[in-house]
Formats: structure tokens, C-alpha cells, sequence
């Protein structure tokens, strides 16, 4: 905690100019950081920029991500710096940061209110896909095929006492649960009950308990639920197929090669870590998972998650008129002027957005701690995407 009150000290004096072109500033950060200054409850006691910062030509920090400068490598930058103007001012909500890739480069990266190029921001359900390209880069080393995406969950979960199971539950297989099809379906009441005996919630009974209180298992029940069970069930096998524990496979597997080590990630009631919810990534290295995605699970010209497991978390294996998911990857259409442009998403509650256009090579990422979603999913695609037409 004294290294937060150092936090909070410092912060308290960052203010910076909106600028033009603040290209030679250094976007702002909190000093002293420590790995147990991140929390969501401690993110709010960040206090907000006095000015926003904003930089058209984003800083090279040798961190896996090419930088350009907006105006000269694509866009228009009085479009660009015209809507970050409004961001500044207050009119789309509380939006922490706002970064720009185009064609393979950092060409814009802004910061607002509690927004901190070094300090990672609490995801909310973003997490899941998070979650989803962990299980990716467990099958790129070889713990697991694709083949064995339609295997039960509970083969691979040798401590469930499956005699306990509802009907149904000992079918429900990996592919089901990342598409928020197990079927799964706790009343809420016996939900309550459990939360009150947490021990025997730890290791795999967690998914244990989630099996044994479900209603059975039917066609109808497996209709499409976004709920927590189903990304707890591809973290625990995660954590079953792969040496060591999840968490560590996470940091030194999945995260390390690509740069990211600032992070955040809290431990679920299971004492693996949350998939529901629960990570903290700074902006930059979000937009890394987007370009990880682009380069078709490639990174630095290594295959760092398989080309075919990625087109199949972010295509459209589930699908209604007004969007598509794959593996807990949103997708849809983002109608700009009078076209409509296909949108692969990452989202998270508060305003956490990964979204990318692959006709443009166009990422954008923002951030924000918002009380609902917030208009950026709407309004980022409407007044971004003509700057680069």
C-alpha cells in the first residue's frame, strides 16, 4: 500500500497539455508501480489528468510494437484529433485511453482520466478472451489438438466425481463451453447456498459444483448463455493440461513471449485465475492480443497460437442478427455512412474494447471505467474508421 500512497502523490501532479502533436511528450505513468498496486478497487483511486494526453506520433518503447506517426503512415489527423477532443471534453463518457493501429502500426495512443501508459486497467469479461487464446497457445506447444475440443470437459478433469452429475453434464464438451453452450444452469438460490461453503469450491470443485446443481442438461437448455461456468470450465482444463499450474502458463508461456509482463490477474474462489472477469492488461498490450490475432497467431514470426484455432475463436460459431461468437470473441456488422464493415471484438463491461477491422488493417483499443459499456462500441467505428477510408 505505501506504494500506492507514492502513486497517488505523483499522479496527483501529472498534467499534461492537450496538444496537436504531443509527439516528444512522455505519456503519463504512475511511479514507484508495484505489482500489488493493481486491483479494480485500487484503480479507482487513481485521480483523473488535469489534460488529457495525446500523441500522433506514439513513442518507440521497443516493447513488440511498431510505431508510425498518424497523418504521414494513414488517416486524417484533424479527423482523429477532432474526436479526441471530444473524448477530453467529456462527451463519450468516462474513456481512459484511446489507441489507433493502422497496417501494422502504432499510429495513435491518448490518455484520459485515470488512464496510465504503465498502469494495467481492470477487464471485466474481456478476461474470457483472454482465457480462450491461453487454451490456444496450451494446443500451439502441443497439450492438447483440436480434435480435442469435442471432448467432455470432464475427461480431462480426473478429480470430478461425475456419479454427482446432473444429466447431461458429463457430455458437455470444451468446444460447448467456449461458446457459451454448455447448458449449464444453476438456480439461483442453490448458487447462494454454495457461495456460503467456499472450500468446496477450490481446485476442480468448482466445476464439480456448477455440475452437480445444474438443472439436466437438454437441447433447449443449451441454447446460447453468456455466463461465468463456461470460460471456469476451459481455465480448469487449462490448468489440468498443462505442466505446472494455469497462472503460471499464463505468464511465462502466453504473456512473456509477446512482451507482456505488467499485468494483473486475480485468483478465482477455485485458486486458479478468474476467466470470467478479472484480468488487468495495460493499453499497448492489449492491442498486442489484436495484433496477435491479425498475424494470424503469429508473433515475431514465431506461430505463438495455431492459425486454425485463432480463425475459429474470433469466426462465427454462434450466431443471431446482431452478432456473432466464436470462442468468447464477439463479432459484428459496424455500419459507417453506407457501408458495413466486419468487426472482430474483445469486450468488457466498464468500456474495454478490443476491436478490429481486418478490410482495413484497423485496431482500435480503449479503455474506461464506465458503470455500463459505454458508447464506444457505437461511436469509435463512426468517427474513426472514415480517417482511414
Amino acid at each position: 500500500m505505501k506504494y500506492f500512497t507514492k502513486l497517488l502523490i505523483a499522479c496527483s501532479f501529472v498534467s499534461l497539455p492537450l496538444m496537436a502533436d504531443n509527439s516528444n511528450g512522455l505519456a503519463p505513468e504512475i511511479t514507484d508501480l508495484n505489482s500489488k498496486d493493481v486491483s479494480y478497487d485500487l484503480e479507482k483511486k487513481i485521480p483523473y489528468l488535469e489534460k488529457a494526453f495525446i500523441s500522433t506520433k506514439p513513442q518507440d518503447l521497443n516493447d513488440g510494437l511498431m510505431v508510425g506517426e498518424l497523418g504521414v503512415d494513414g488517416g486524417n489527423k484533424e479527423m482523429i484529433l477532432a474526436f479526441s477532443k471530444e473524448i477530453a471534453d467529456n462527451q463519450h463518457n468516462n474513456t481512459d485511453s484511446l489507441l489507433i493501429y493502422h497496417k501494422g502500426k502504432l499510429l495513435f495512443e491518448s490518455y484520459y482520466k485515470r488512464g496510465r501508459a504503465n498502469y494495467p486497467h481492470y477487464q471485466m469479461s474481456i478476461t474470457k478472451s483472454y482465457t480462450a487464446m491461453a487454451l490456444g497457445r496450451a494446443m500451439q506447444l502441443g497439450y492438447i489438438s483440436m480434435e480435442d475440443l469435442h471432448k467432455p470437459v470432464v475427461s480431462f478433469l480426473k478429480n470430478i466425481d461425475q456419479s454427482q452429475l446432473a444429466p447431461g453434464a458429463k457430455d458437455i464438451t470444451i468446444h460447448q463451453a467456449m461458446h457459451m453452450r454448455s447448458g449449464i444452469r444453476v438456480d439461483k438460490s442453490k448458487a447462494k447456498q454454495a457461495m456460503r461453503n467456499p472450500s468446496q469450491l477450490k481446485g476442480q470443485g468448482q466445476i464439480q459444483t456448477y455440475m452437480t446443481l445444474s438443472a439436466p442438461i437438454t437441447e433447449k437448455s443449451k441454447a446460447f448463455k453468456y455466463q461465468g461456468s463456461d470460460p471456469c470450465m476451459t481455465m480448469q482444463v487449462l490448468e489440468s493440461i498443462v505442466p505446472g499450474s494455469a497462472a503460471d502458463f499464463i505468464k511465462t508461456e502466453v504473456l512473456l513471449p509477446m512482451g507482456i509482463t505488467n499485468y494483473g490477474w486475480q485468483d478465482d474462489i477455485s485458486g486458479l485465475p478468474k476467466s470470467a472477469a478479472g484480468s488487468s492488461w495495460r493499453s499497448r498490450d492489449m492491442l498486442k492480443m489484436g495484433q496477435l490475432i491479425f498475424q494470424n497467431g503469429k508473433w515475431n514470426g514465431q506461430q505463438h497460437i495455431p492459425t486454425k484455432f485463432v480463425e475459429l475463436a474470433t469466426g462465427p460459431i454462434d450466431i443471431n442478427e446482431h452478432r456473432t461468437y466464436g470462442y468468447f470473441w464477439w463479432g459484428h456488422d459496424a455500419k459507417v455512412g453506407n457501408k458495413t464493415y466486419k468487426c472482430k471484438s474483445g469486450r468488457g463491461a466498464g468500456g474495454q474494447f478490443i476491436l478490429m477491422f481486418p478490410e482495413l488493417e484497423l485496431i482500435i483499443v480503449s479503455t474506461a471505467h464506465n458503470k455500463g459499456m459505454g458508447d464506444m462500441l457505437k461511436i469509435a467505428p463512426e468517427k474513426i474508421i472514415p480517417a482511414f477510408q
